[in-house]
C-alpha cells in the first residue's frame, strides 16, 4: 500500500508539473481585472551585462498600475536567435503587447516584433534602435562618448569556438550604473549576464520601428552607448516621445524606475487606443 501511495503521488506531481509547464504565458501575467481590462501586456527585454532583475523597480511600479509584465529572459546570443526567443513570447501572449528592450536588447525587439500584429508599441530603454544591416558595434562607434572596450574583461571561450563578454566587476560600478547606489551595483556586476562577442557585431534585420510607433528614455551619463547615438537612433525612428534623463547612466531603469514606468504606461496607454 505504501509503494502505491509513493507512486500514485509522484504520478499526480508529475502531471501537475506538466500542466504548470503547458500553461501560456498570458495566464501567468494577467492582471487581477484582466477580464475587463484592455491594457497591453508589457514584456521586458534586459540587454548585454544585465538580467531580468534590473526591470524589479519598473515592474512594481507596472503592476502597481494593474498592467501584466513579463520580464524575458534574454538570451544574449545574437540579434536573430533572441529576436526569434522574444517572439515566441509575443506569441504566447494573448491580447495587445508593448515591447520594451534595454540597451542590446533594443535591436532584439525590433526584430521580434516584426510580422506581430499584437505588438502596439516599442519603448527604447537607453537601447540601440539600429536599421537593416547595423550592428551594436558599428552604432557605437559611430559617435563619441562609450568607454566600454577597456572595461571588458578578457573574453571567455567557448565550446562552440565563440566567446563570451563580461565587464570587469571592479569597474562595473562606475561603468554601468554609476547613479546606482554603490552596494547594489556590486551585486548587479556578479549577476551579470554575458553577451556573445558575435552578438556585436551580428548585422539587424529590417527594424519593426518604422511601422510600430516607438518610444525612446536615456541618461545623459551613459558611458555604454554614447547619448548621441540615442538621439541620432530616436529621430530616425520619428519617436513619439524622448526622454532625456539628467545624470542618468546606463540602467536608467534601475536608476530612474518612476520615469521609465511613466513612458511605458504612456506608450501602453497610446496602444490600447
Amino acid at each position: 500500500m505504501k509503494k502505491f501511495s509513493r507512486r500514485f503521488a509522484a504520478t499526480l506531481m508529475a502531471h501537475t508539473l506538466g500542466l504548470a509547464a503547458l500553461a501560456p504565458l498570458h495566464s501567468l501575467a494577467q492582471p487581477v481585472d484582466a477580464a475587463a481590462s484592455p491594457k497591453p501586456t508589457i514584456v521586458l527585454v534586459h540587454g548585454a551585462f544585465a538580467d531580468s532583475s534590473n526591470w524589479d523597480a519598473v515592474v512594481q511600479r507596472l503592476q502597481a498600475r494593474h498592467y501584466a509584465v513579463i520580464a524575458a529572459a534574454n538570451p544574449l546570443r545574437g540579434p536573430a536567435f533572441d529576436a526569434a526567443y522574444v517572439a515566441g513570447i509575443v506569441d504566447a501572449v494573448k491580447g495587445p503587447v508593448v515591447l520594451v528592450g534595454h540597451s542590446y536588447g533594443g535591436s532584439v525587439i525590433s526584430s521580434a516584433a516584426n510580422g506581430k500584429p499584437n505588438v502596439k508599441a516599442l519603448v527604447y530603454v537607453a537601447a540601440f534602435a539600429p536599421e537593416a544591416g547595423e550592428t551594436a558595434l558599428g552604432l557605437t562607434g559611430q559617435f563619441p562618448g562609450s568607454t566600454l572596450g577597456p572595461t571588458l574583461a578578457p573574453a571567455v571561450p567557448l565550446a562552440d569556438g565563440g566567446k563570451d563578454l563580461y565587464i570587469q566587476q571592479d569597474k562595473f560600478p562606475a561603468q554601468f550604473a554609476a547613479d546606482v547606489p554603490l552596494a547594489k551595483a556590486r551585486l548587479m556586476a556578479v549577476g551579470q549576464r554575458p553577451i556573445a562577442e558575435a552578438a556585436l557585431n551580428e548585422a539587424s534585420q529590417a527594424p519593426a520601428w518604422k511601422s510600430v510607433p516607438s518610444w525612446f528614455i536615456y541618461g545623459d551619463r551613459d558611458r555604454n552607448i554614447p547619448p548621441a547615438a540615442m538621439a541620432f537612433m530616436a529621430e530616425r525612428a520619428h519617436a513619439k516621445k524622448t526622454v532625456v534623463v539628467k545624470g542618468a547612466s546606463h540602467v536608467v531603469m534601475t536608476s530612474q524606475p518612476e520615469a521609465v514606468a511613466k513612458l511605458i504606461v504612456e506608450a501602453a496607454e497610446a496602444a490600447a487606443h
